[in-house]
């Protein structure tokens, strides 16, 4: 099970990283958190890509894969921070939670993997209680609160964006293992980053230097949240390697609960009885994926 320990790890940092942009950059514009979340970590791990480089020799096949996971990436980062922007989060948030859903069949049909009944019920129970994280506190009556994002669906632009946003994730995540096939999990994940990374830097340098300005004002946080990223990068793609992607991104996502531990002990708020409801359902659902 030396997967799960590394996907918790990757589940940790990823909700360090995500606690720390919320409290540093929440005053920051959609690009420039593209670079932070792309960019910091892809120089940080440069030295990994150099010392432990991908093979010499790779088919057409890797590099048709990486063009075409390269703009999926950036453009669901994209439509992330945008959508957290615009509408409330308890009318989004909840639909990353469908990833590992979709994942079922995405696995399969990049991967040919496939999951147990008791697996997939696993699955369903990190779902409800990554929706439970984010159902909205203020509605009246938990029914109502708990179908918001649903009705949501039909008026509110962030809903549809998340979702697509989740989609793309599923996407991406089965065939980020399939192209890692040509290489290995060490090599190709501080690559993946690295080479989206420079995609970004690129971009930034030529169309909107000022953004590297703006986090270089912030240059702790920046390297704080660069560097729980680029460990988020490395356990992830050594522990999808080693098992079926939608248990994996089940794990994975927990880093809503470290997200929560960690805004509270740094920056002091306070979980709600319905947050520590969620938290046990999606420790059972884990549960439920290892038996």
């Amino acid at each position: 099970m030396h997967w799960l320990i590394l996907a918790m790890i990757c589940a940790i940092s990823l909700g360090a990283a995500d606690a720390l942009t919320r409290h540093y950059f929440r005053d920051y514009r959609g690009w420039e958190l593209v670079l932070l979340r792309f960019a910091a970590p892809g120089i940080l791990l440069l030295p990994l890509a150099v010392a432990n480089p991908i093979p010499a020799s790779l088919p057409p096949a890797f590099w048709i894969g990486m063009l075409v996971l390269a703009p999926l990436e950036l453009g669901a980062m994209w439509l992330y921070v945008r959508a957290i922007r615009d509408s409330p989060l308890y009318l989004t948030l909840p639909y990353v939670s469908f990833t590992p859903v979709f994942n079922v069949l995405t696995g399969y049909l990049f991967l040919g993997e496939t999951i147990s009944t008791r697996g997939f019920s696993g699955i369903l129970l990190v779902v409800l209680g990554t929706w439970l994280l984010n159902v909205d506190r203020s509605a009246q009556g938990f029914l109502r609160a708990g179908f918001a994002p649903l009705r949501a669906i039909t008026r509110e632009r962030g809903s549809r964006e998340m979702l697509i946003v989740a989609v793309v994730y599923a996407v991406t995540s089965a065939l980020g293992k399939q192209v890692m096939g040509y290489a290995t999990p060490e090599s190709f994940g501080a690559f993946y980053f690295v080479f989206i990374g420079g995609i970004v830097l690129a971009a930034t340098l030529v169309l909107r230097p000022a953004g590297l300005r703006a986090l270089a004002r912030r240059p702790l946080p920046l390297l704080l949240v660069g560097g729980m990223m680029a460990v988020m990068v490395v356990t992830h793609f050594i522990a999808i390697a080693a098992v079926e992607v939608a248990y994996f991104l089940a794990v994975k996502r927990s880093s809503l609960i470290f997200a929560i531990l960690f805004a509270m002990v740094l920056f002091h708020e306070r979980p709600s009885g319905r947050h520590l409801l969620a938290s046990v359902l999606m420790v059972a659902g884990v549960a439920l994926i290892l038996i």
